[in-house]
């Protein structure tokens, strides 16, 4: 029962936490590997959320995420209550926006970089200033997620490439494919540097975003 279930989770399953979606290619395979999938249910007792379940659909959200057959988008109705947010006034609204808007940094290329000035007031000590480059920095967020790419499913017929860059406190690197003659993204990573890191010299810091995307990728 295991074997199978773990060769679904490779071939057919995406599985995270107590969330899980079948796929395939045709409509009959799909409803085969939803059978099987269901049968491990009902034999080891495993009870499902009705209301939460969805079948035999082109596209759904799942765990904020809306999955289309072209890739991944932003869910729409999240992003609608971010981009209503007025001018944040206090720490603790910037940690709440951040903490949000994190939640989709996936989507955003040089998401740590963009983010900095309103970062840096969560610092211990820093006296809260919400200035012109935090409100810079707020409204270019908020846009950025509303006007989101999709994210392309890999194809693992197809090579990989890897992009990385260095900024002065931030590393980036974004992972895609060539599925046409142009690169499509497929996940963006970024975070910023420790004060150690932001010393190095420019070679220095051009290795550790390599470094960083095959830890992250």
């Amino acid at each position: 029962m295991m074997a199978i279930f773990y060769d679904m989770i490779e071939e057919t399953m995406e599985v995270f936490m107590d969330d899980f979606s079948v796929f395939e290619d045709s409509f009959s395979s799909c409803l085969s590997h939803l059978d099987k999938m269901l049968k491990m249910c009902q034999d080891t007792n495993l009870v499902l959320n009705w209301e939460k379940c969805h079948f035999v659909v082109k596209e759904g959200i799942v765990l904020g995420h809306k999955i289309l057959k072209s890739g991944i988008k932003v869910d729409r109705a999240k992003v609608d209550v971010i981009e209503k947010l007025p001018p944040l006034t206090s720490v603790k609204g910037i940690r709440s926006f951040l903490g949000h808007a994190r939640f989709y940094r996936r989507f955003i290329q040089d998401f740590p970089k963009i983010a900095w000035p309103m970062t840096h007031l969560l610092e211990k000590e820093t006296l809260f200033i919400f200035s012109t480059e935090c409100k810079e920095a707020f409204e270019t967020l908020k846009k950025k997620l509303t006007e989101a790419l999709i994210l392309v499913t890999p194809d693992w017929d197809l090579p990989f490439e890897i992009m990385c860059d260095a900024s002065d406190f931030t590393v980036g690197v974004v992972l895609g494919q060539r599925k046409t003659k142009h690169f499509q993204p497929i996940h963006y990573a970024s975070k910023t540097m420790t004060d150690a890191q932001a010393h190095y010299i420019t070679t220095e810091k051009e290795l550790l975003a390599m470094v960083y995307a095959f830890e992250e990728l």
